[in-house]
């Protein structure tokens, strides 16, 4: 293990949360062990890990970008992670609603009804 998968898996437990790093943990086979090792080393131990901006501003930044490039499916993650890293309901929102703007209302559309399915099912009332 090097020092930014360590770091990589600190911060993306801190972020996703324990039960879902453990569940993806176990989930990891042979096979997928180079790419789960290269996303805890890239995306968490060196992207996330960063202090240049705040996990909140990068849980903003993440979900825009999911929604504007149509990568759906992992927005209810990083619906839930919000709840760890201080992005609120309301901060999800104007984020899609740039995307709205700069990437097109079905893509914001579909995010902000992902984001409404997720939320309740945090037991948030947005």
């Amino acid at each position: 293990m090097t020092e930014r998968f360590t770091k990589g898996m600190a911060t993306r437990r801190a972020v996703l949360g324990d039960a879902h790093v453990d569940r993806a943990e176990a989930a990891k086979t042979e096979f997928d062990q180079p790419f789960q090792t290269m996303i805890t080393e890239g995306a968490w131990g060196t992207l996330w890990a960063d202090d240049t901006i705040s996990h909140r501003e990068r849980s903003m930044l993440t979900l825009s970008l999911l929604a504007a490039t149509g990568n759906s499916d992992e927005i209810p993650m990083h619906i839930r992670a919000t709840a760890n890293t201080g992005a609120s309901p309301q901060d999800v929102l104007q984020a899609f609603m740039h995307v709205a703007v700069y990437a097109g209302v079905p893509k914001a559309n579909h995010a902000i009804k992902l984001a409404k399915q997720t939320y309740a099912e945090m037991g948030i009332e947005i």
